[in-house]
């Protein structure tokens, strides 16, 4: 203990005041100090959720567009395939006559 006194001595420095009314009754105190690197932890965390969400987001859009664009992709191939089919047998029976 000697030691750290005279580390402290030699360097000037000292351990900060403590507030002992607010460490002792926690209730009481009104300012509470914020770690701005906790914050900004957080406040970083939160971005990469709102984006990894907007990501999520945009991939699951893609993929209904592109499940939109197949079935439109086949209900013109069905209609093209009944009108060729309807053209074909009309045709025919204009041929018997």
């Amino acid at each position: 203990m000697a030691s750290s006194d005279k580390i402290s001595e030699a360097t000037g420095e000292k351990f900060p005041a403590a507030d002992i009314n607010g460490e002792l009754n926690p209730g009481q105190n009104k300012s509470v100090e914020i770690d701005p690197g906790a914050s900004f932890m957080a406040t970083s965390l939160q971005i990469k959720k709102q984006a990894e969400e907007a990501d999520q987001k945009k991939r699951e859009r893609e993929k209904k567009e592109g499940i939109q664009k197949l079935k439109s992709a086949i209900m013109i191939s069905a209609v093209v395939a009944a009108l060729a089919g309807a053209a074909i047998a009309i045709t025919k029976k204009l041929r018997e006559k």
